[in-house]
């Protein structure tokens, strides 16, 4: 038997599974695996989006650092990232939970709480779900939305030529993960506390071509846009945008802040292609960085350093490393 891990990691799991299943019968659907969400025509003016996620204590979150309203928040955020990265609104969504035997109903019910803090934050409701016991303590997380036809930004649209761009600042969750894990003082809030780019990916997506959010690195990220939209890329290793507590904090451990931008995690920025001539009428919107440019296939998926350039890599893999957050 083979491992997942030798198989070749999560995303060629993902990638064998989309085989199994077979492109969708139903021409209502626009796109399934492989983007942030699937997307299934609704009406003439407008499409569905549906995504799930799965937050496992121990790989996603502790008890003993997060309260479980934090949690709760947290379960909603990285699902409506994806939503944002498609360029929608989030509109209902339904939770399952797996709890252990130590789960308290206090505990659950700030959970809940901190769930309803997100949605009404997000402007969407929880409609349903379901309950379960289990050995470990499992959140999953069902969002439908929306996004207008014109509004619609997949990872395969990107064109050579155009510029990559991040919203806020990347490394900042992995290095309050890596504190954590240290047990070092440190600002560790943006870890505990992640906030997903709706409101900027409402404007970014009236220019964008090609769009994602970050939950696995820029490397990767950039990665999956290039292998969907069949074209290479150069990143600019001096242009990451990197703030000074996630530098305090890498200093602090003896470790290099880019390399968490680059193949950390539950960023839950943007990283979006857009041609260089729509640039200024989103500078005037949100913080954005320019971090490379989209390059034909051929060039390859670089880092470049200077005069120096590189194979730009991998970013996180559920089952290559553990998280243990």
């Amino acid at each position: 038997m083979t491992s997942i891990r030798d198989y070749g990691g999560e995303f060629a799991l993902i990638g064998a599974i989309s085989g199994i299943l077979g492109k969708p019968k139903d021409r209502k659907v626009i796109a399934g695996i492989g983007d942030d969400a699937a997307v299934i025509a609704l009406d003439k003016k407008r499409d569905m989006l549906v995504t799930v996620d799965m937050l496992v204590e121990g790989d996603h979150f502790r008890r003993e650092w997060s309260t479980p309203r934090q949690i709760g928040r947290k379960a909603m955020e990285v699902n409506v990232s994806d939503i944002a990265a498609m360029g929608g609104l989030p509109k209902y969504a339904l939770v399952s939970i797996s709890l252990p035997d130590d789960t308290t109903a206090e505990f659950v019910m700030e959970l809940y709480r901190g769930m309803k803090d997100a949605a009404r934050k997000h402007r969407f409701d929880v409609i349903g779900g379901n309950t379960t016991h289990g050995s470990r303590l499992v959140i999953d997380v069902i969002i439908i939305g929306e996004v207008e036809k014109n509004r619609l930004r997949l990872r395969s649209d990107a064109k050579a030529g155009d510029l990559i761009c991040v919203t806020g600042t990347l490394g900042k969750s992995t290095a309050g993960l890596e504190t954590l894990k240290a047990g070092v003082k440190g600002n560790v809030r943006e870890h505990l506390e992640p906030r997903c780019r709706l409101h900027e990916a409402r404007e970014i997506s009236k220019y964008a071509n090609a769009m994602i959010d970050v939950s696995d690195g820029l490397s990767s990220e950039v990665g999956h846009i290039c292998e969907m939209s069949d074209v290479g890329a150069e990143v600019f290793r001096e242009k990451i945008p990197i703030s000074m507590n996630t530098r305090s904090l890498a200093k602090n451990l003896g470790k290099d802040p880019v390399e968490f931008a680059l193949h950390g995690g539950e960023d839950f920025e943007l990283v979006f292609t857009i041609p260089e001539r729509r640039l200024k009428r989103i500078r005037t919107r949100c913080q954005i960085t320019v971090v490379g440019r989209i390059t034909k296939k051929r060039h390859g998926i670089t880092l470049a350093w200077g005069k120096v350039k590189l194979p730009l890599g991998g970013g996180y893999d559920h089952f290559r490393l553990r998280r243990t957050s």
